[in-house]
C-alpha cells in the first residue's frame, strides 16, 4: 500500500482538498485503485451539526455519515464511494480511545496522547487504506490522506505526529507528502512572496515531517526565480515545486500537475510500477483520462449561457452549496452551456426587505426575475422562509423552470397550499409547531432529544408510482420503476393533505417503500416544477450529471424533457 499524505501551511482552505482530488485522478489514470481519507483536527464527532456558514456544506455519504465537504471532492473526482469512516475527527480518536480505557483495555497504563492517541489514529487509516472502494471487493493501491487545517496549529499537532511516526511504520518508499502552502502577490508591481512558504515548511519539518513535493498556490503563475528561490531555502530539488496557480476550473488543476511532471515524479518515489496493474485497468484508466481532459477543454469553447437563481439562506459562503454548483456544473456542461449563478439570500425577497435595503430588495428580485431557472437548496430553520416561498410562487405562475430540493420541496408544498389549494395557514412543523394547517410535519421515528446523526441520512430507496410514466422527471431517470438517493432531512410532507393537492394538479410521483413518505413532487402543465426530499447533487460525477439538475438546465434552454 502506498500512502500519499496532503498537509497544508500560511492558512486553511488553500486548497488542499483540490490538491489531493487531482492526484487522485492522476493515479487513476495508470490504473491505479485509489481511496482517500480526510483528516478534521476538530472535536466534533462530525459534520452533521455544524453550521454551513462556518464550516461550509455538510456532505453526505451513502451509509449516513455526515462528513467535511472534501468527501464529496473525492468522490467526484474518484468516482468512488467512501463511508464515514474515511473522515477522521479528532471527535472520533478521542472517543475511541476513551472507549477503550473504559473497557479496561489499556489496564494498568496511564492512557497518553502519545502513543495512545497516535497509535489509534494510524491503525485506523490502515483499517480504512485496506477497505474496497467498489464493487470489485480488491483492496486500493494507494490511499490519500488530506491532513485538514495547518501544520502549527494546536489541534493537528497529534495527527502531524501520528504521520511522522506513519512514515516509519510503513517504510519511507510507500509515503510521501505533498505540502500545499499560499505564495501571496503583494504590492502594485505584483510580487511574489515566499517567505510564507519558507516559515510552513521550517514548522513542517520541526515537527518531523519532511515535503517530497511543495505545491506552490498562488493568484498567478509562478516565477522561475521565485520556484528557485523555494528550492534553495526549502532544502528540495526544482523537480519538487509544484507551481499551481488559479486555472478557470478545478477539472484544469490535474492537467496542471500533470504538465509538472507529478506522475513521473511518483512513479520514481513510490515504485508505482512495483504495483501490477492488469491492462484492462490500464485502459480504463486511460480513457477516462482521456474524456476528463476533454471535459476540461470543452468548457472553454462554451459561450451560450444559462442563469439560474439559487435562492437560499446561506449564500453568503458559496462553500455552504458546493455539491449543488457542481451538480449545475456538470448538467450545464452536458448541455453544451455556460453556467452563471445568481446568489440570492432569501430575506432579500421579503417585504421587510424593502423597508430595511430597497436597493438589495429590487436587486434580488431582478435578479430572480431575470433567470432562467429557479433552484431552492435545503437548509434548517425558519430564516428566509417567506422569500423561498414568493421564489417558487413566482416560478409557478410564469411558468419558469424550478428545482427544489429537500427544503425546496417542503416550500413548494407550502406555496402550493397557501395559493392553489387555498389553504391560507399552511405551513411547516418545523418553522411553526403549532400551525392550523401542517402542511410539512415531523417524522415519527426521529429522536427529539439528540440531534447528532439522527435525521433520516444516507441511501433509500424512492419507488416511483403506477401512473408516473409520463412523469418529466422520472424520463429523466430513464424511466426507471426505482431509485437510490441520498437523504438528510427531519421532516416530511403531511400524508393527510397529499390527496387534496393531488386533486388540484400537484403530483406526488414518487414515494419511499412504505407508500407514506411523498419523495418527488412534480407540477404536470408546467415546463419543470419539480421537488424532491433526496439530495441529487451527493451523487452528481463530471461525467455523469444529475438526472434532476439535467432536467432543469435542459429546460431552461428549452429543449424537450
Amino acid at each position: 500500500m502506498k500512502y500519499i499524505v496532503v498537509s497544508g501551511g500560511v492558512i486553511s482552505g488553500i486548497g488542499k482538498g483540490v490538491i489531493a482530488s487531482s492526484t487522485g485522478t492522476l493515479l487513476k489514470s495508470l490504473g491505479l485503485r485509489v481511496t482517500a481519507i480526510k483528516i478534521d483536527p476538530y472535536l466534533n464527532i462530525d459534520a452533521g451539526l455544524m453550521s454551513p456558514l462556518d464550516h461550509g456544506e455538510v456532505f453526505v455519504l451513502s451509509d449516513g455519515g455526515e462528513v467535511d465537504l472534501d468527501l464529496g471532492n473525492y468522490e467526484r473526482f474518484l468516482d468512488v464511494q467512501l463511508s464515514r469512516i474515511n473522515n477522521i475527527t479528532t471527535g472520533k480518536i478521542y472517543s475511541e480511545v476513551i472507549e477503550k480505557e473504559r473497557r479496561g483495555d489499556y489496564l494498568g497504563k496511564t492512557v497518553q496522547v502519545v502513543p495512545h492517541i497516535t497509535d489509534a489514529i494510524q491503525n485506523w487509516v490502515e483499517r480504512v487504506a485496506a477497505m474496497p472502494v467498489d464493487d470489485s471487493g480488491e483492496k486500493p493501491d494507494v490511499c490519500i490522506i488530506e491532513l485538514g487545517g495547518t501544520v502549527g496549529d494546536i489541534e493537528s499537532a497529534p495527527f502531524v505526529e501520528a504521520m511522522r511516526q506513519f512514515q516509519f511504520r510503513v517504510g519511507v518508499e510507500n509515503f510521501c507528502l505533498i505540502h500545499v502552502s499560499l505564495v501571496p502577490v503583494v504590492g502594485s508591481v505584483g510580487e511574489q512572496k515566499t517567505k510564507p512558504t519558507q516559515m510552513s515548511i521550517r514548522d513542517l519539518r520541526g515537527a518531523g515531517l519532511t515535503p517530497d513535493l511543495i505545491a506552490c498556490r498562488s493568484s498567478k503563475p509562478l516565477d522561475e526565480s521565485v520556484a528557485a528561490k523555494i528550492s534553495m531555502f526549502c532544502h528540495v530539488a526544482p523537480e519538487q515545486v509544484l507551481a499551481v496557480h488559479d486555472v478557470a476550473s478545478v477539472y484544469h488543476v490535474p492537467m496542471l500537475m500533470r504538465e509538472n511532471g507529478v506522475i513521473d515524479f511518483f512513479r520514481r518515489r513510490l515504485h508505482l510500477d512495483d504495483i501490477s496493474v492488469p491492462k484492462e485497468r490500464q485502459l480504463v484508466g486511460e480513457e477516462v483520462w482521456k474524456k476528463w481532459s476533454d471535459l476540461a477543454a470543452s468548457q472553454e469553447r462554451l459561450f451560450e449561457t444559462t442563469t439560474i437563481a439559487v435562492v437560499g439562506k446561506y449564500t453568503t459562503l458559496h462553500d455552504s452549496y458546493i455539491s449543488m454548483v457542481k451538480a449545475l456544473e456538470h448538467a450545464t456542461l452536458a448541455c453544451q452551456r455556460k453556467l452563471i449563478i445568481k446568489w440570492i439570500e432569501a430575506t432579500d425577497l421579503e417585504s421587510e426587505a424593502l423597508k430595511s435595503d430597497p436597493i438589495k430588495f429590487h436587486e434580488s428580485w431582478q435578479n430572480l426575475c431575470s433567470a432562467d431557472g429557479i433552484l431552492v437548496p435545503g437548509g434548517f430553520g425558519n430564516r428566509g422562509i417567506e422569500g423561498m416561498i414568493l421564489a417558487a410562487k413566482w416560478a409557478r405562475e410564469n411558468n419558469i423552470p424550478y428545482l427544489g430540493i429537500c427544503l425546496g420541496m417542503q416550500i413548494a408544498v407550502i406555496e402550493f397550499a397557501r395559493n392553489v389549494c387555498k389553504m391560507t395557514n399552511a405551513n411547516s412543523a418545523e418553522f411553526f409547531p403549532d400551525c392550523e394547517q401542517p402542511v410539512v410535519v415531523y417524522m415519527p421515528e426521529i429522536s427529539k432529544t439528540h440531534m447528532g446523526g439522527t435525521m433520516r441520512l444516507g441511501v433509500r430507496p424512492t419507488l416511483f408510482q403506477p401512473g408516473s410514466e409520463d412523469s418529466k422527471i422520472r424520463k429523466l431517470y430513464g424511466g426507471k420503476t426505482e431509485i437510490d438517493e441520498r437523504y438528510r432531512h427531519r421532516y416530511e410532507v403531511n400524508p393527510t393533505v397529499v390527496a387534496e393537492m393531488e386533486e388540484h394538479g400537484l403530483r406526488f410521483v414518487a414515494k419511499d417503500d412504505t407508500g407514506d413518505r411523498m419523495e418527488i413532487v412534480e407540477l404536470a402543465d408546467h415546463p419543470f416544477f419539480v421537488g424532491c426530499q433526496f439530495h441529487p447533487e451527493y451523487l452528481t460525477r463530471p461525467l455523469k450529471p444529475c438526472p434532476t439538475f439535467l432536467g432543469l438546465i435542459k429546460a431552461t434552454i428549452g429543449e424537450k424533457l
